[in-house]
């Protein structure tokens, strides 16, 4: 009973930071609209989230904020996604893990799963391609695309395709 109502005041406190209104309009499309209905928790209705089960995350404050507050975000996950503790993304996210593949165009090319470490800071726009593993304590700069991987922890990552910039 105890861990219940620690889950319930987890919950109340996250829904907290975002908007009254916005909570609503985000029920309404994806309990009753549906849209997005398969994955569990609030999603940010202009958000549009492809292969839910295979979108693994924490369920921490950041993140789940991330989720429902933060729209036009495009996450295809037929490959995987793993999403580390402590994940702040904003407005226009777009992970992709997976490609068409060359030789049959209904079909899909397998590629690793989009990895992302603990404390991550994404900005406006980002694009994360297939295969991409992001380090602990990173963070992606607003517009840039992430092709390959940046696997060290504490970095600034920008621009397209996405470069070392600088160090936390």
């Amino acid at each position: 009973m105890k861990g219940f109502l620690l889950f319930i005041l987890r919950k109340l406190k996250i829904l907290g930071r975002i908007h009254l209104g916005l909570r609503i309009i985000n029920f309404i499309f994806q309990r009753i609209f549906r849209n997005n209905a398969r994955f569990k928790i609030p999603v940010h209705f202009t958000s549009k989230i492809n292969v839910a089960d295979k979108v693994y995350f924490h369920n921490d404050e950041n993140t789940l904020a991330s989720f429902a507050a933060n729209g036009c975000c495009y996450i295809q996950a037929y490959n995987g996604i793993h999403l580390g503790r402590d994940i702040l993304f904003a407005k226009g996210l777009n992970l992709i893990s997976a490609n068409h593949s060359k030789n049959h165009l209904s079909g899909w090319d397998d590629e690793a799963p989009i990895f992302i470490g603990d404390d991550v800071w994404i900005g406006v726009d980002v694009t994360i391609l297939p295969g991409v593993k992001i380090g602990n304590n990173c963070i992606i700069g607003a517009g840039s695309v992430v092709t390959k991987s940046f696997k060290d922890e504490n970095l600034v990552i920008a621009g397209n395709p996405a470069t070392i910039i600088g160090k936390k």
